[in-house]
């Protein structure tokens, strides 16, 4: 979901993300980690307690992109999900609530989830704000394996890799509802999900649509070591179809995945904490359908992350031939997303930024993040001619607050 803000102030923004995080407190690990990720796991300590939680993300996020990907919007607003949890075993948990989304200046909300979703009901609308409910049935196996059902643990939790996810989704997607099985041991880690993003009943007018994932990391040494080696596998499916609704819309299948390797040096040092190198093959595949114009098509992603003291720099290569995104940004794709029909022979871009994250108790941490994007000279196709340009870089800026309080209504122990 976006909304399309006048964009004249970047600037001003821009210093102000970069006095942030010039002269912000001690940080500790990535911005994903700190400020996206929820924990999963179920704390025997908490058995019997009912508790009201209070889960807030407060965003301003703004994007100077090049028309010819994406065209640039600002993201100012927050989302909250209060809930009640209540854990009745030393394994269970349930968790009841709402999720509701707000962007500042908005009165009006269509009811989708992620791109595309807009074809299916964009006529019906939510006044005020965007709500949905919130309801997470989960129960622990074993110290291994967790089974969730309801409102899944999802966005930053997958792990997915920029080309196939976009960070900004933490911001502007519904919770992910449907079935998910978490696994982790010391050498293997994997979540396993099914998201159910439009359910019809007989006669609707859209389409149903469900995704799967599938994001592993296997470690090939302990994660502490000197040298950490790992292989991520990771998988995405979509399936838009349905037999009773009244369209006559072709079922489509869409995929996405990445496997690569990567290396993580622990230099644990003063200022040097580590360096991660990772490369990664990624690839398309339309199954079936014709929403998008190629049916498949490859990518290759490297990326460098070196955390020096308080601070994270980040810079990675992209390059790919056909390659289409479901979930990930504009720029790591062969279409246009501001112009339909516009695709890039082979675009290039190459990326640099700069985050921090600061926790400042459990439950309440912040984040601040500067991204430049830089695609080389392009070749572009429509239907009426072919012509290269030369895309001017694109700036992304935001500043985030995750506050989580949590407050113990009564011990039924």
């Amino acid at each position: 979901m976006r909304l399309l803000y006048p964009t004249t102030f970047v600037h001003p923004f821009f210093f102000l993300c970069m006095l942030t995080i010039g002269f912000a407190a001690p940080a500790y690990a990535q911005l994903s980690e700190k400020v996206f990720y929820t924990d999963p796991r179920i704390n025997p300590e908490e058995t019997g307690n009912l508790s009201l939680l209070i889960d807030n993300l407060s965003f301003f996020k703004n994007n100077e992109y090049d028309a010819y990907f994406q065209k640039g919007y600002t993201l100012p607003g927050f989302w909250i999900k209060p809930r009640l949890v209540y854990q009745p075993l030393t394994n269970i948990r349930i968790e009841a609530g709402l999720s509701a989304l707000c962007f500042w200046g908005a009165d009006s909300y269509p009811n989708y989830a992620y791109r595309d979703i807009v074809e299916w009901k964009s006529d019906r609308y939510q006044v005020g704000m965007h709500f949905i409910p919130f309801l997470r049935a989960q129960l622990s196996l074993s110290e291994q394996v967790d089974i969730i059902l309801g409102s899944i643990y999802g966005g930053a939790n997958h792990e997915l890799i920029e080309p196939l996810y976009t960070p900004e989704l933490n911001l502007t997607a519904d919770q992910e509802t449907g079935l998910q099985v978490l696994y982790r041991s010391r050498y293997v880690k994997t979540d396993l999900w099914l998201n159910w993003e439009s359910f019809i009943f007989k006669g609707d007018y859209h389409q149903e649509a469900f995704t799967g994932g599938l994001s592993t990391r296997v470690n090939l040494t302990p994660e502490e070591a000197e040298y950490h080696w790992y292989i991520p596998v990771q998988g995405l499916a979509q399936h838009r179809g349905g037999e009773i609704d009244t369209l006559a819309s072709a079922v489509k299948t869409l995929l996405n995945g990445a496997v690569g390797m990567g290396v993580q040096w622990n230099a644990n040092r003063r200022v040097l904490k580590n360096v991660c190198l990772e490369v990664d093959v990624t690839g398309y595949y339309q199954q079936a359908g014709d929403l998008w114009p190629f049916n498949s098509g490859t990518g290759l992603y490297g990326r460098v992350g070196v955390q020096l003291g308080d601070f994270r720099v980040k810079a990675s290569y992209w390059q790919c031939n056909r390659f289409i995104s479901m979930f990930g940004n504009a720029f790591y794709g062969a279409v246009s997303h501001s112009y339909p029909g516009v695709t890039m022979d082979s675009p290039k871009v190459f990326y640099l930024g700069a985050e921090y994250s600061y926790n400042f108790g459990k439950g309440y941490s912040m984040g601040v993040d500067v991204e430049l994007y830089q695609p080389l000279r392009v070749t572009f196709n429509s239907s009426s001619r072919t012509w290269q340009d030369t895309v001017e870089t694109s700036i992304s800026c935001g500043i985030y607050l995750r506050l989580t309080p949590s407050f113990l209504l009564k011990n039924f122990q």
